[in-house]
């Protein structure tokens, strides 16, 4: 039997940042994980070069049930604090679009400088270590693994949520919530490319690999980001954002020329009595193909000083307009979050601790907070997992 004041189980961004804040306080730690590897999802994202955290951190960059909940942690430890810790170690990083911050160099300098700081605070980590069974006695947790039985006064649960099951994603840490009467938030992909509509699928199929500039939206939200078509559906940055906001049988928008009075333009070239065809006049804004897939093949083959003004109009909806209803998203194998998870309304904000069980904590993406694609997920991660550390 082993005795420690924390354990966390996960050995993600989350729990990593909780057990260095738990260990700068003396606390004896132990981070325990399932992989065989630490910071596994550290090393794959971004490319490998991990989107660490964005310039711009607001708790409207965040969904949640309770839209307030984030609030506090990230207002406690936010991106600046998280960049004082990465020019401790001089990482270098540079701004892509957005405010998204990325290694130079590898993803792997986050994981070497979070170990390191476990290491310099005397944090335990144990790998290849699933959990049988958690109890409770005497106000304290048993933690039951193969290898032997952990007692501890605090309890994490860091093991994220259902997306990107390859790298060892399980849903052990809602079984934990619903072990203690905690409630969950109901769950799905979020940051997922859609499929398409069987007739969609034959309608688009010969469009994969195009990119372009578009606006998404949906009643609630709109993205201005990059779109691309796949043999299978839609992606790129816009279409993941809408995922988040996305539920089955709805639609999306989409404006394919966000930067342009399409239908001035069009009336503009048509007052110069030109005699190019529709068509040929839009191959200078989209990819021929994708107007093709789009438009009704006689406007596009009319001369544009012989269009209507409702033919204009036409056009211009079919391009700026484009109304689709995806079939599904490609679910939990290609999402890069969960949405949903730990009801926040059951957890301190400002502490992490379960309002119903002394002692346990939940950080990171187990809970229900979900950031948009750009760094504020890890940042979620950061601020959760610092907050939890300086009480546990």
């Amino acid at each position: 039997m082993d005795n420690f004041d924390v354990v966390i189980i996960g050995a993600g961004a989350a729990g990593l940042m909780c057990a260095i804040e738990a260990g700068k306080r003396g606390r004896k730690v132990l981070v325990i994980d399932h992989a065989n590897k630490a910071g596994k999802k550290i090393l794959m994202s971004g490319g490998g070069r991990c989107n660490f955290t964005n310039y711009s951190i607001e708790a409207e960059n965040f969904i949640s049930n309770n839209p307030h909940f984030c609030k506090s942690a990230l207002s406690r430890f936010n991106q600046w604090h998280f960049l004082e810790l990465i020019n401790q170690y001089q990482i270098s990083f540079h701004e892509r679009a957005h405010g998204q911050l990325f290694c130079v160099h590898s993803a792997k300098d986050i994981l070497a400088m979070l170990l390191s700081e476990c290491n310099k605070n005397a944090v335990s980590i144990e790998l290849n270590s699933p959990i049988k069974q958690i109890n409770t006695e005497h106000e304290r947790f048993i933690v039951q693994t193969p290898r032997q039985q952990l007692h501890c006064q605090s309890l994490v649960i860091a093991t994220g949520g259902l997306s990107i099951p390859k790298m060892g994603a399980t849903p052990f840490g809602y079984q934990v919530a619903e072990q203690f009467g905690i409630a969950i938030i109901p769950t799905r992909a979020g940051l997922v490319p859609f499929t398409w509509q069987d007739l969609d699928k034959i309608r688009f199929t010969d469009l994969s690999g195009i990119a372009v500039a578009a606006v998404v939206s949906n009643e609630t939200i709109s993205f201005e980001e990059n779109l691309l078509f796949t043999h299978r559906g839609l992606s790129g940055p816009a279409i993941l954002q809408i995922s988040s906001y996305w539920n089955p049988g709805e639609t999306i928008e989409i404006n394919l020329l966000p930067d342009l009075d399409l239908f001035e333009v069009l009336l503009s070239i048509r007052r110069e009595h030109s005699n190019s065809q529709v068509g040929t006049v839009l191959t200078s804004f989209l990819p021929k193909k994708l107007i093709r897939a789009l438009c009704k093949n006689e406007l596009l083959e009319t001369p544009l000083q012989n269009c209507s003004d409702m033919q204009i109009n036409q056009v211009v909806k079919q391009l700026q307009q484009w109304i689709i209803k995806p079939n599904a998203t490609e679910g939990y194998r290609t999402a890069e979050v969960t949405v949903g998870g730990v009801s926040c309304d059951e957890i301190s904000s400002k502490t992490l601790e379960s309002t119903k069980v002394k002692g346990l904590y939940f950080v990171g993406e187990v809970l229900d907070v979900t950031g948009w694609l750009g760094g504020y997920n890890f940042q979620w991660a950061w601020s959760s997992g610092w907050c939890a550390g300086q009480f546990v």
